[in-house]
């Protein structure tokens, strides 16, 4: 069951600590029934699970190395409760998010154009947020360290889940350097700095002196009009993000440089958050 559909409005972009959302369905798809490249993106999914679209979301979809958020969409016409197990972005429809999960009683669905209420896991959307921004300050902190000393240097991805946290940086970073990263980590970490979220166009970024982080295309996708949001860590760094985060720095808790690894010219730097 579907209706006209268009791109998700990612609520969370604009607001992170949005834990509950009222908005409207706009399909209603079994998994069963899915294309496949959409059937592809779940990797856990069972036959009987089911995918809802909504108008907007403050769902994060698994993606930028962020976990997905998981919680529940409910009626208040009949009733009907919908458990989000997963959301990832939609392989084929560009823009719209896919919440993978099952209703709590199949007798009590929900119906195209209602009105329903989004509530996410507070506890776990606070976990990865904090993760995320941990994340991004060991990558501010490593570079403003090492930059001019590792040959080649450069950020490249990075992994913001509990269980495998970690940076991975062009060149070669010795053991050695643990300890100096650690304790500039520490700085940052203590230094509360504020972490605020913007939305800039290409010439933002080289007002800046930013034309290196430019997207370049691959895994951000803009609607006509849209502008890049980046996550400013004043006093470090900008990240072109679509992540969630804390507000200061100092919210991540005690982050801690786990070992610094190297193969086949590149580096990752693993790291845990106690929080």
């Amino acid at each position: 069951m579907s209706s006209s559909i268009g791109r998700t409005l990612l609520s969370f972009q604009t607001n992170a600590k949005l834990y509950k959302l009222n908005t409207t369905v706009t399909s209603i798809i079994p998994f069963s029934a899915l294309a496949e490249a959409n059937r592809l993106i779940f990797k856990t999914a069972a036959e009987d699970d089911t995918v809802v679209t909504t108008e907007a979301t403050i769902f994060h979809p698994q993606g930028g190395g962020q976990p997905s958020d998981v919680g529940e969409i409910a009626s208040s016409s009949n009733g009907a409760k919908f458990i989000v197990s997963t959301a990832r972005m939609d392989a084929i429809n560009e823009g719209q998010v896919l919440h993978l999960g099952r209703f709590a009683d199949t007798d009590k669905v929900f119906k195209i154009g209602e009105t329903v209420e989004q509530s996410i896991d507070v506890e776990k959307r606070t976990l990865y947020s904090k993760y995320h921004t941990a994340g991004h300050v060991l990558g501010a902190a490593v570079r403003h360290l090492l930059e001019h000393d590792i040959e080649g240097f450069d950020e490249l991805k990075a992994s913001h889940f509990p269980d495998s946290a970690s940076c991975e940086f062009k060149g070669l970073i010795d053991g050695k350097w643990k300890p100096p990263i650690q304790e500039k980590l520490d700085a940052y970490v203590a230094a509360a700095m504020p972490v605020e979220i913007d939305f800039w166009d290409e010439d933002d970024f080289k007002k800046n002196g930013l034309e290196r982080l430019i997207p370049n295309g691959d895994g951000i996708k803009l609607a006509e009009g849209e502008k890049y949001r980046v996550v400013k860590i004043i006093g470090a760094e900008v990240y072109p993000c679509g992540g969630t985060h804390v507000d200061t720095t100092d919210l991540c808790g005690k982050v801690g440089v786990k070992k610094i690894s190297r193969s086949k010219g590149t580096s990752r730097v693993s790291y845990t958050v106690d929080a």
